[in-house]
């Protein structure tokens, strides 16, 4: 375990996907003095527990252009970083079984389209094409984007820290940040203090106490979700898209040799009900574990993302309800960009933390 250092340029606290990624940015830009602190382990909260998917097929602008930002890393991570992340383009389809939705979906359709994302309408006897399991009663269309996909969030992770050249200091709980004039001089921790003038704070579910230390509102609550895994895959096609049932929120995804699957609701007994209806091969097959993790949600249901104006050097990136880890790339970097004082690649001022005291809130609806 390494030794708390003194000082750094910059502390991160948070070890999952978004502070493992704004560690890793910060290197590429030049800032090598970086702590990487993390109340458990490197990917212990919400990111291990994530399902790992990773989509363009969303309804805001920013969460696009994010999203296609962060596609682009995901496929160059092997060549960036020198770790296989098991990414698996196999597609996303979200299946639509209110007229509602499916005119939501088409206007979404359209602006994606707009910014280069391959989706496209399906019918549902298209839908049934690429999954024949699937009873596709009251399906009235589907959405398909190829590009999408899933992939290992703790390689992902532990990729970005060691890419990093950061030091990770574990089993680390930030306890104070120290503020003096409107400036930050300090961070104190359950293993001792470290002097520096910037925080970023990528807590999760945590983030709003850690805000709260150097007095800045980050509006998250926990909301809890679970994931179930079953060692046999039904007969399912090897190359099953991440499929996702939007009205109840059911989602399924091959997991090694068998099937990960989920939704809106903690209890099996009310995921079941949804799956087994639309999947009905699911009934059939054995669940061997379960595990349940945070969504870091906010007041819209959008992420928390920039720079607080007080203290100075108080950056954070929170509240994603649920895309966070495929967010990071994109997000890592933009937190790095402000910390040099370079012109951001993507504008999020969008998503301050302030924008609730303005009336600003912006809400995304595509949400699993």
């Amino acid at each position: 375990m390494p030794d708390l250092p003194a000082r750094a340029d910059v502390v991160v606290v948070g070890g999952g996907s978004l502070g493992a990624s704004a560690a890793f940015h910060l290197r590429r830009l030049g800032v090598d003095d970086v702590v990487l602190v993390e109340r458990e382990t490197l990917a212990s909260g919400s990111t291990s527990k994530s399902a790992g998917g990773i989509r363009t097929q969303f309804a805001d602008e920013l969460n696009i252009r994010i999203a296609l930002r962060s596609l682009d890393e995901f496929e160059r991570f092997d060549e960036l970083t020198g770790t296989d992340i098991a990414f698996r383009q196999r597609g996303y389809l979200f299946l639509l079984d209110s007229e509602k939705d499916v005119a939501t979906f088409r206007e979404a359709l359209e602006l994606q389209s707009s910014l280069g994302v391959p989706s496209r309408e399906l019918s549902a006897a298209e839908a049934g094409q690429l999954v024949p399991q699937l009873d596709l009663e009251g399906v009235l269309a589907a959405t398909f984007c190829g590009r999408d996909g899933y992939a290992s969030p703790e390689s992902v992770v532990q990729g970005y820290a060691a890419a990093s050249g950061a030091t990770v200091v574990q089993g680390c709980l930030v306890t104070d940040v120290v503020v003096g004039n409107g400036r930050i001089t300090g961070v104190e921790t359950s293993r001792g203090s470290i002097a520096t003038d910037t925080v970023v704070c990528c807590a999760g579910v945590w983030s709003g106490e850690v805000g709260a230390l150097a007095g800045v509102d980050l509006p998250v609550v926990g909301e809890r979700r679970s994931i179930w895994f079953t060692p046999e895959d039904g007969g399912l096609p090897t190359e099953l898209p991440l499929t996702i049932d939007f009205t109840s929120g059911f989602y399924v995804h091959r997991e090694g040799p068998g099937l990960a699957f989920g939704g809106r609701e903690e209890q099996l007994e009310v995921v079941a009900e949804a799956a087994t209806r639309r999947l009905p091969v699911l009934a059939e097959l054995p669940v061997r574990s379960s595990w349940w993790g945070w969504y870091d949600v906010s007041p819209d249901w959008n992420a928390l993302v920039g720079e607080a104006d007080e203290p100075g050097r108080f950056l954070y990136a929170t509240g994603f309800s649920g895309h966070g880890f495929q967010q990071a790339p994109a997000v890592g970097e933009h937190l790095a960009e402000l910390v040099v004082g370079k012109t951001p690649t993507l504008d999020l001022s969008a998503f301050a933390a302030d924008r609730f005291a303005q009336g600003s809130a912006r809400p995304e609806t595509f949400v699993v």
